[in-house]
């Protein structure tokens, strides 16, 4: 049995196609974890088990982990919250569960930079790194597929590239850095999670297939819309006014902004490209099937 947690997100909707192609053959049965059982697709209707209800929720936990075997774990941020209790505090009452029912294997979605000396002020990335830590503790075994940038970030710059012809970040515009897609994500999630041989803790690094700039971005979506497209760079602080003026949380927001920081200070630059830690989807594919029409609709 694995749980599947977040099953109509970004990553999960993709991770939970997957297993449903995959995960008859293998002989594992899918439970998800889920508030609106209505987002989950056509095709799994019937084929999982279904738990309706936040995984925040103690009592929602403890039928969900009952008979589980393995668990994908994704924490959707809250930004109404600090980053201690949207990550932490949310993962507290999973870590109880684990133990209880003697889940044998966790695979979640962490980030970049364990190791380096921007860890420990990294924002939200350190308290992703922290979280790691709780679930390792648990006693299942754990792999943090530590990601890089997604590429599904510039999916809300749509409206700013259809309208203006630009695109804005806080980084260098020549910054080369790795970027994945969550598809890549969820087919490593899958892989682990269906070939549970690992053992202990550990991370894998997940760097799509080349490190690019903003700049190189710009290029390849001036290629792929046929129109200029162009890189304007926002300040720390404008980041700050802008998302604090949205009513998010100024805890939040300021973990936000030291994650891009530590970001442009070479924060992913920690792992060494190989071809175990490259992905394989290109930003060129991702625009072209993905960025392409939702800017040009």
């Amino acid at each position: 049995m694995i749980v599947i947690t977040a099953p109509t997100g970004n990553i999960g909707r993709h991770l939970l196609s997957g297993l449903l192609k995959s995960a008859p053959a293998a002989g594992e049965e899918l439970r998800v974890i889920v508030r609106d059982p209505a987002r989950l697709p056509e095709e799994a209707r019937g084929a999982v088990d279904v738990v309706t209800g936040s995984h925040a929720d103690a009592d929602v936990l403890d039928r969900a982990f009952d008979g589980a075997d393995a668990v994908f774990w994704l924490v959707p941020p809250d930004a109404a919250l600090t980053p201690h209790d949207a990550y932490i505090g949310f993962s507290r009452p999973a870590v109880k569960a684990l133990a209880a029912h003697g889940v044998g294997h966790v695979v979640g979605v962490s980030a970049l930079g364990r190791g380096t000396a921007l860890a420990d002020r990294a924002g939200i990335v350190t308290t992703s790194l922290a979280m790691d830590d709780l679930i390792a503790g648990s006693g299942a075994a754990y792999r943090a597929l530590a990601c890089a940038s997604f590429f599904e970030n510039f999916l809300e710059e749509a409206d700013s590239i259809r309208e203006h012809g630009f695109f804005t970040d806080t980084v260098e515009a020549d910054r080369k850095a790795p970027l994945v897609a969550v598809a890549d994500i969820a087919a490593a999630a899958a892989d682990l999670l269906l070939d549970r041989s690992w053992t202990g803790t550990g991370s894998v690094p997940l760097l799509g297939p080349e490190d690019l700039s903003v700049n190189d971005l710009a290029r390849i979506m001036t290629e792929q819309f046929g129109r200029p497209v162009r890189y304007e760079r926002q300040t720390l602080d404008d980041m700050y006014t802008t998302l604090v003026g949205y009513g998010l949380n100024e805890a939040f927001v300021q973990s936000i902004v030291d994650m891009k920081r530590a970001k442009d200070e070479g924060l992913d630059a920690g792992v060494t490209r190989t071809p175990e830690t490259t992905s394989p989807t290109g930003f060129e594919q991702w625009c072209a099937q993905t960025l392409k029409p939702a800017v040009l609709s």
